[in-house]
Order: C-alpha cells, then sequence, then structure tokens
C-alpha cells in the first residue's frame, strides 16, 4: 500500500486529526461543561457521524489507488455522512434503522460498499472478505445451514440497520474509539515522535544491557512497553527491532532467535497494561465495567509472561554462553534520565490519572498536553513546525485506520444482532461440547487462534467475544477471565507459525529465514499457550479472590514457568546444562504440573494445587535423579 506523497496532502490529514481531536475534546467537555459545539451536536449518533466524516472517507487518499477514483469516493462517503449527520434526531424519533426512507436507503447501500474498499485498504483482504460475507448474512441466512440460519431481512432493511442504528457500524467498537481509544492513540504516537521510544530503549540497555543475555532482555522492556501504546505488533517489531535484533546478534544470539524474541516481546505489548494497545478500553466498554477493572486483571498474566521471556532468554544466553554488553557499549543511567525525565513524568501522570483518579477518558490528553509542555526542555527533541504537522499527520493516519476496521468489525457484530445468529451459535458450541469445560476451552482457543490469523488482535477480539465469551461465560467462567482467554489465543498467531505475522517481520530485519524464526518465537512465548488456560480455571489468578489466594496462583505459576523454561531451553540455574531429553522432559512436565492449577474452579475456597504440587516435586525428583545418574557417568567415563 502506498503513503502519501504530497506535503499538502500530509497537511489535510494532519487538519483533519486536529479537528477530530478537537470534536473528541469538546464531546468530553475538557474545554469546559459548556460544549462548543453544543448546539451542532445534539445526540450521540451526531458524534458519531461527524468523527467518522472526519476521517473514514480519507482512507482513500492514505491507501491511493487512481486519483480520479479516490477522490469521488472521499467526496461521496462525505457527503452521506453528512447527510445522516443532518437527519440522525429524525432518524432517531422515527426509527429509520427499522424503516427508513428510501433515499436514505439507498445512500447506506451506498456506504455499505465504500465502507468494504475502504476496509480492504486499509486492513487487507483477509478481513474485508470476513466483514463482507458477514455483513450480507441477514440478507442470505434464510438460505443457510442450521447454525448460520437466522431472522431473514431485506438489502434495505440490513443497510439501514447497518448504518442508522448503535448495533453495527457505530456500535459498541465505534463508541469505544470514539470516546476512549482516541486519546492513548495521540499519547503513543506523540511519544513516539518526541522522542520517548528511544528513552525507554536507552534506559532498558542502561538497567539490563550488561547482563546475560542482555540486549534480549532489553527487546523485553523496550518493546513491551511501547508495544502497549501502539497496540501494532509489526509495528512495534519494525520500529524497536531495528535497534534490538541488531544489538542481540551482536551479543551473540542466533538470528531466528534474535528474531522470535522480539516478535515475542512485541506481541507481549497488547497484554501489557495500563494500555493494552487500546484493547482494555474496548473489553470494559463491552463488559460494562470500569477500565481499572481490567487492568488489575491483566496485570498478573501479563507479568507472568515477560517474567517467563526473561527466564527463557536467561536459560538460553547460560547454555550457549551469551554475553552483555560492555561498559562502553552501555549507556549510563544517571545520564539517561536526566536527558527523558519529562517521559518518565508523563507516564506517572497517565497511570495516577487512570488507576488512582479512575478518569480514563480524559487521562490520556492531559498526559498528552504535559508530554508536549514538558518536551520543551528537550534539545534534541523539541518539535518544530514541520516535525508537529508530520505527528499530527501520524496521528490521523492511525485514527483514519482505526475508524475504518471499527466500523468494518461494526458490520459483522450488526449482522449477528439483526438474525440473532449471536445466540444460536453459543448453543451450537455448547451443544458440540457437552458438559466438558476443557473441550470447550479447546475449541475457544483454536476458534480464537484462527480468527486471529485474518484479522488485527482488536477486531478478532471484538468479533470473538460477541460469538464466543457467551458460550464459555455460560459454563460458570468469570466472564472477565473469558474475554482474556480469547484477547490471548486471538494475539497467537502472531508469533506462531504458518503465519506468525509479528516474527516474519523481525526475520526480515534478522535476516534469518522467517519460518525458523517464526519457531523460535513459538519456542521462546512457550508459556502464553498455557497462561489462558491458568487465569480462566483459577480466577484468583486475576485478582478475584482473597489476596493470599492471588499470591499463591501467581508463585506456582511463576515457579513452574520457571522450571518450564528450564526444560525447553535445556538449562537450569544452579545445575547448569540438562544434557538428556528424559531430564528436559520431566522437568519441563514438572514444571506444567505445578503452573497449572486443580480443576477446582467450582469451589468457593482458596485454591490448592496440592495434586499439582506432588506431581510436579516427583517429576522434578525423578530429573534430578536422571541427572545425577548422566554426570556420574560421563566423569567415570572422562
Amino acid at each position: 500500500m502506498q503513503t502519501l506523497p504530497l506535503p499538502s496532502l500530509r497537511g489535510v490529514v494532519a487538519t483533519l486529526a486536529v479537528l477530530a481531536l478537537l470534536l473528541a475534546m469538546d464531546t468530553l467537555r475538557l474545554f469546559g461543561d459548556q460544549q462548543w459545539l453544543h448546539g451542532i451536536i445534539g445526540i450521540e449518533t451526531q458524534y458519531f457521524y461527524a468523527l467518522a466524516a472526519l476521517l473514514a472517507p480519507w482512507a482513500f487518499i492514505i491507501y491511493p489507488t487512481k486519483s480520479w477514483i479516490d477522490w469521488p469516493l472521499v467526496a461521496l462517503s462525505i457527503a452521506i455522512l453528512c447527510g445522516f449527520f443532518i437527519t440522525a434526531e429524525q432518524a432517531l424519533d422515527e426509527a429509520w434503522e427499522f424503516a427508513a426512507p428510501e433515499l436514505a436507503v439507498y445512500g447506506a447501500i451506498t456506504l455499505w460498499v465504500v465502507l468494504l474498499e475502504a476496509l480492504r485498504r486499509a486492513a487487507g483482504w483477509p478481513l474485508c472478505i470476513i466483514a463482507g460475507i458477514f455483513s450480507v448474512l441477514p440478507v442470505i441466512t434464510e438460505y443457510m445451514p442450521g447454525p448460520l440460519n437466522g431472522l431473514p431481512s431485506t438489502w434495505a432493511e440490513t443497510a439501514s440497520y447497518h448504518f442508522l442504528s448503535i448495533e453495527s457500524v457505530f456500535g459498541l467498537p465505534f463508541r469505544a474509539f470514539a470516546e476512549l481509544v482516541i486519546g492513548f492513540v495521540v499519547f503513543g504516537v506523540v511519544l513516539q515522535h518526541t522522542g520517548g521510544g528511544q528513552f525507554f530503549l536507552d534506559l532498558a540497555f542502561a538497567l539490563l544491557g550488561r547482563q546475560r543475555g542482555g540486549p534480549a532482555k532489553v527487546a523485553i522492556v523496550s518493546s513491551g512497553l511501547m508495544g502497549s501504546m501502539s497496540g501494532s505488533v509489526v509495528t512495534n517489531v519494525l520500529t524497536t527491532g531495528q535497534l534490538t535484533i541488531p544489538a542481540m546478534r551482536k551479543s551473540g544470539m542466533a538470528p531466528h532467535v534474535a528474531g522470535g524474541v522480539e516478535a515475542c516481546a512485541s506481541t507481549g505489548g497488547v497484554l501489557l497494561p495500563p494500555i493494552m494497545g487500546s484493547t482494555a478500553f474496548v473489553m470494559a466498554t463491552l463488559l460494562d465495567i470500569a477500565y481499572i477493572d481490567v487492568a488489575a486483571a491483566a496485570a498478573l498474566p501479563a507479568a507472568l509472561y515477560f517474567a517467563s521471556l526473561y527466564l527463557q532468554i536467561d536459560a538460553y544466553a547460560g547454555r550457549e554462553g551469551v554475553t552483555g554488553l560492555a561498559a562502553e557499549d552501555t549507556p549510563n543511567v544517571r545520564k539517561t534520565l536526566a536527558e527523558g525525565w519529562f517521559y518518565l513524568g508523563a507516564f506517572a501522570l497517565l497511570i495516577f490519572l487512570l488507576i488512582f483518579l479512575q478518569r480514563e477518558s480524559i487521562a490520556p490528553y492531559y498526559a498528552t498536553a504535559a508530554l508536549l509542555l514538558l518536551n520543551q526542555f528537550s534539545g534534541a527533541h523539541r518539535l518544530s513546525i514541520g516535525a508537529a504537522i508530520d505527528l499530527m499527520y501520524a496521528v490521523g493516519k492511525l485514527l483514519i485506520e482505526l475508524v475504518v476496521v471499527l466500523a468494518g468489525v461494526g458490520l459483522i457484530v450488526g449482522s449477528l444482532s439483526l438474525t440473532g445468529l449471536s445466540g444460536t451459535l453459543v448453543n451450537d458450541l455448547l451443544s458440540l461440547a457437552g458438559d466438558d469445560i476443557g473441550l470447550l476451552l479447546l475449541m475457544g482457543a483454536a476458534t480464537s487462534f484462527v480468527l486471529g490469523i485474518g484479522m488485527t488482535v482488536t477486531a478478532a477480539y471484538i468479533f470473538l467475544a460477541v460469538v464466543l465469551a457467551p458460550a464459555l461465560v455460560s459454563q460458570n467462567l468469570d466472564p472477565l477471565s473469558v474475554h482474556l482467554f480469547i484477547l490471548y489465543w486471538a494475539m497467537l498467531s502472531y508469533i506462531t507459525p504458518p503465519v506468525a505475522l509479528g516474527a516474519y517481520a523481525a526475520a526480515s530485519i534478522a535476516e534469518s529465514n522467517p519460518l525458523r524464526t517464526g519457531f523460535a518465537a513459538m519456542r521462546m512465548g512457550s508459556i502464553i499457550y498455557i497462561i489462558p488456560f491458568i487465569f480462566v480455571l483459577d480466577v484468583a489468578f486475576i485478582l478475584q479472590g482473597a489476596w493470599y489466594a492471588s499470591l499463591q496462583a501467581f508463585a506456582e505459576a511463576l515457579f513452574g514457568a520457571w522450571l518450564i523454561c528450564a526444560g525447553l531451553q535445556g538449562y537450569l540455574a544452579g545445575l547448569g546444562n540438562l544434557h538428556t531429553r528424559l531430564t528436559r522432559w520431566l522437568v519441563a512436565l514438572g514444571g506444567l504440573a505445578i503452573a497449572l492449577p486443580q480443576l477446582n474452579w467450582v469451589v468457593e475456597a482458596p485454591p490448592s494445587n496440592l495434586v499439582g504440587l506432588a506431581v510436579g516435586a516427583v517429576l522434578i525428583g525423578s530429573a534430578l535423579i536422571s541427572h545425577r545418574l548422566r554426570s556420574r557417568t560421563h566423569s567415570r567415563s572422562s
């Protein structure tokens, strides 16, 4: 896909981004209790139409083909959205989503086609095809087999529902974007453009660079933090990976392993609070709970994932003799902090507003304003007029892409709502799995993984939250743990062959074989395949319950993860290399037995994994005996 070739068009997109931000901030009353646009925007749908008109049509300019095609599509989209904006109050009063006048129906059908084309350009063919098929489902559902057979609608009824109701294109995904996500997108982009990415990378190098396997451990911290703010795995790999992957290779790490580490770290950013690539705010909106509840629940699983990455790297470095960087190659901690203290200040303000004041809707705007103000103290990264235009263009480009993707996902959600199929699909899943929770979870994991291949993480999560989550929740599983479960499995396709887009992007930098890099990423991030089953079966792991139960669950999982990593890499601290496959298997299986909770999630008492601990102790004891016997045999033979 091409980007804008002309500076003047970059200025147009930057201006549109500013207008969209002003509109969003005015709606949140950041300029005072009295909205500037109070007399113009009277109802919520008018805000949605205005925001969509400012952003969505410009996907045809951001991702152009031919000007004689692109500009008419822009003009047509804006005209229709403006028409819907003007008639929004009348549409609400007269329920146009079910009985729209003929002109509105023609406008909705036209916008339907235009949106799918914008989705193809912004997100590619896979999501376009999936959204396109599902969007016409109400029209063809009566001809579909059992699971897809629902309530039929005409083309006019379907088009009207998609664009004139608040259950489809302008449903929950779009609402989360309009009310919460925009501010965090801006904060992430501003942080990158003002040198924040480089600062966190330098700070990580200063703190961890000289450790065994230091550059890889740096990648965990820097890529995890930036991935949490950007929400894009591939973009994060291609930015932070430009610095971390060469450093890893220089320290002695194999190219495919270096690429795998970066892919795992960038992928994990989507799971890392407080921002989680904006997915946390969509999840909070769908569950109708406070954002802080989502962030708190995601904290221990994310900590376990990044801790397991650290342990894997440490074991790999111990086995392969990978060293850290020399002192002269690492930045000075004091100097780094002195030059970039304001990044930490802005981030601390964001955390304070999010967690302590629980003002998630306005937090990123204040944090961004503080960052831009404090940035003026930096001689190297102070924004010029040209840099400010580039910054706002980057904001506009990302907002345009997001609004198109979320509108496209809205088509899927709206069709399932209109046909009533969301409940039917849930019942079909339950009938296939019966009363077997394990089988249902495995089916859910497989479904989430497959859909994660064709969609962005956020898009896949929203779809699964509508189709799959109710089936799991109906089996007495905690709703929040279920939503985190499908999020984890939806993003696993970024590090799992044959797709592994994050790993393949890293391979291009590492100059390694893409498939080999994918398998290295899969191995490095192996604990992530287990973590969702831990917290969905034991809600203490997502801080639901007594603190001591959560502490016990995390301690067991962390100890088990350490053993799993040691078995996978063939190196256990204190013992050294694990020479035989039997020893490695026994250590890894022992760790798995300890990490996984007992299936006692229906019991109200604190979780106790005595059986797992006992089995793990037997396996680890057997591994130690095997290792000692092998060492004695080796010493005698030598």
